[in-house]
């Protein structure tokens, strides 16, 4: 290793080592796996027994709110745009899985959608813009179940079930974080898979065409394969998993792709399962899980771990709004001071 090479080594792991959790003082219980981060003041977060957080202020104060009438509900992703718009979307069997709305930052919300079909089991939405978004269930029968809406969620409507791959027997999406379904750019769209098999399913036209990658992330048991997906760019992207029963089981946990989902190549690294993870900038990865944090400030050649919260979902907005939720009512801000 040259001169300039250890520098670089040394000026890691001196920030890694600054890097923290701070945890926020929120009243709730709820445990939260939808995080939407809108700003370095604007954040929402979803959880069980119907529950929306949402802070203005970068974390000062917190909104708790309950959704009437959902609160049974678990809300396992939520999409936001501003202080007062949100999409927020329920788990489960049949009428369990809702999609909601609020245009006037929680006061009020909209029952967009109810899952009609008792196989059916919606797992997240992802939206290109306010009015654009997608959500999707595991298989029902064959094939995965994919809705859109093009007007704000007026309207939600079925496509791409004649041109998506057949889903395996014992293939599934995990609803950890959000995050097994994401958009990207203009009209991407990645949907990741664990069970028996883990697979990238990308569409380039918005839900309408699919296809499919295998990975080399673990799987084979209920609990493994990919749980989440992001991208920096329009082709470099990265995916997390591993198996959520063995949550310290370090080995084939992390994927990369460099051209744009079409073929994923084996990383390593990372300290564990992770449920979730995001790019901090164009070279700063954070992901996360029940055994702790790690952090790459390479792309993802290099990890280092940074803590061991039980975390569920990671999102950010630049350096500055770093942000994390788990169970029991955990919100934690990413500082690195």
């Amino acid at each position: 290793m040259n001169r300039l090479n250890i520098a670089l080594a040394l000026v890691f792991f001196a920030v890694a080592a600054n890097a923290q959790w701070v945890k926020q003082p929120v009243e709730t219980k709820a445990s939260f796996r939808g995080l939407s981060v809108v700003s370095e003041r604007v954040v929402w977060a979803s959880g069980t027994g119907g529950t929306v957080i949402k802070t203005t202020d970068g974390g000062k104060l917190w909104s708790v709110m309950t959704v009437p009438g959902a609160e049974k509900l678990d809300f396992r992703d939520i999409e936001a745009f501003d202080a007062n718009t949100a999409y927020i979307l329920s788990i489960g069997n049949g009428d369990a899985s809702h999609i909601y709305k609020t245009t006037d930052g929680g006061k009020t919300w909209k029952l967009q959608f109810t899952n009609k079909d008792e196989k059916a089991f919606y797992d997240a939405i992802a939206c290109w813009d306010r009015n654009n978004c997608i959500a999707m269930s595991d298989p029902v029968g064959e094939f995965y179940q994919i809705i859109v809406t093009k007007d704000g969620g007026k309207t939600w409507k079925f496509t791409g079930l004649d041109k998506m791959p057949r889903a395996k027997a014992g293939e599934a999406a995990f609803a950890a974080s959000g995050t097994c379904l994401i958009v990207n750019g203009k009209t991407d769209v990645f949907l990741v898979t664990g069970g028996s098999d883990a697979r990238v399913f990308r569409s380039n036209d918005r839900g309408l065409s699919w296809f499919v990658a295998d990975s080399p992330i673990t799987k084979g048991t209920p609990g493994s394969g990919i749980f989440s997906v992001t991208f920096r760019n329009e082709l470099h992207g990265t995916a997390v998993g591993g198996n959520y029963e063995k949550p310290a089981e370090a080995a084939n946990n992390l994927a990369f792709t460099r051209d744009g989902g079409k073929t994923w190549t084996a990383g390593e690294g990372l300290s564990g399962y992770r449920s979730a993870v995001a790019y901090i900038d164009s070279r700063t990865l954070i992901a996360v899980g029940t055994n702790g944090t790690d952090i790459s400030r390479d792309r993802g050649a290099t990890w280092k771990k940074i803590g061991d919260e039980n975390l569920n979902a990671v999102a950010a907005k630049g350096r500055r709004s770093v942000w994390a939720v788990g169970p029991a009512g955990a919100v934690y801000r990413f500082s690195e001071r």
